[in-house]
């Protein structure tokens, strides 16, 4: 008997897609309890923040990279094409937001000239901005509307794929988490 059911992202593209998820929510949990800390603790916690977002950017490339060689499943037939159009927006738009959220930051950073530690193993140079003010406001703006835009996006894709799996009962969402049942 042939199987209904559709087939699931790649597991490299699973592993990737959870590892960046995690690290982004860390970023937002770390910048929000960043908030009214001590100087030298606020230091600490935005290195860590810093790195993320740099392993965000590479993990982000190596996904581009993957995706390119390995074409994703195609959507259930049952979509409507409005959640199509929605689906491939929604991760165009992430693609470009894991992508220039840390560019973004990393510009910021780098006006002073200093490279940024990555967890204490190595330093990543800083970008080749200069230190112009403005230019550092610009990527500092930049980096927090980007960061808004994404939290909307967030709560975009976590509403579609709960829509999917509690009101459509389907198993699109089963095909990027690995831990559902598929149907």
């Amino acid at each position: 008997m042939k199987s209904t059911l559709a087939p699931r992202y790649t597991r490299v593209a699973i592993i990737l897609h959870w590892l960046i998820a995690l690290l982004i929510v860390a970023n937002y949990v770390i910048v929000w309890s960043a908030e009214g800390l001590p100087k030298a603790e606020l230091i600490a916690l935005m290195g860590y923040h810093k790195a993320n977002g740099l392993s965000i950017l590479a993990l982000t490339l190596v996904r581009i990279a993957w995706r390119l060689m390995h074409k994703g499943p195609p959507f259930s037939a049952a979509l409507s094409a409005w959640e199509v159009a929605l689906a491939r927006v929604t991760h165009f738009l992430f693609y470009f937001l894991m992508l220039a959220i840390p560019l973004t930051g990393w510009g910021m950073v780098s006006g002073g000239g200093d490279p940024v530690s990555w967890f204490g193993v190595f330093e990543i140079p800083a970008l080749p901005v200069g230190s112009d003010k403005a230019l550092g406001g610009i990527f500092h703006e930049s980096h927090e509307v980007l960061a808004i835009v994404m939290l909307g996006l967030l709560a975009l894709h976590v509403a579609g794929a709960l829509k999917h799996q509690l009101l459509d009962r389907d198993d699109t969402m089963a095909r990027m988490a690995p831990f559902l049942s598929r149907r």
